[in-house]
């Protein structure tokens, strides 16, 4: 726990204004579209990081059957949170979920936090040569 915020994976309490506004942003959704941005939440099991007042300052969610696999996505904590731990919080809050355990894979991609996901037992792909995808970077252009 971090003194003066809370986490919570209650998709009733994540704002949507705020999320949208910091993944419309990013390097990895710019643009992306709010209805798109909210059924990807409605979808998805999420993490937020909440001020006690109930202000957004973090995000995470999982594209998950919680049974085998998991992709991570969306991470966020706003600027002016960092440097306090909540990225760590909430991604040993994420690890520890009860829906996440006994999944054989959780995925993600980065090109800027790796250590703070090796921090959690994430590696470079094993096998990359075994994964391909589909990418459509424009798709929100």
């Amino acid at each position: 726990m971090i003194s003066g915020y809370k986490i919570s994976s209650n998709t009733k309490d994540m704002d949507i204004g705020v999320i949208h506004d910091y993944i419309s942003r990013s390097y990895w959704a710019e643009n992306i579209p709010l209805n798109t941005m909210a059924k990807a939440i409605d979808n998805s099991l999420c993490f937020g990081a909440f001020t006690e007042q109930g202000a957004q300052v973090g995000f995470a969610r999982l594209v998950t059957d919680s049974a085998t696999f998991a992709y991570l996505a969306d991470v966020f904590v706003l600027e002016q949170h960092r440097g306090k731990g909540i990225s760590k919080w909430l991604m040993q809050t994420i690890i520890q979920h009860p829906d996440l355990q006994g999944l054989r894979r959780i995925a993600l991609a980065t090109s800027d936090a790796h250590k703070l996901y090796e921090q959690f037992g994430f590696e470079p792909l094993a096998s990359p040569n075994l994964f391909m995808e589909l990418h459509q970077p424009n798709v929100y252009k």
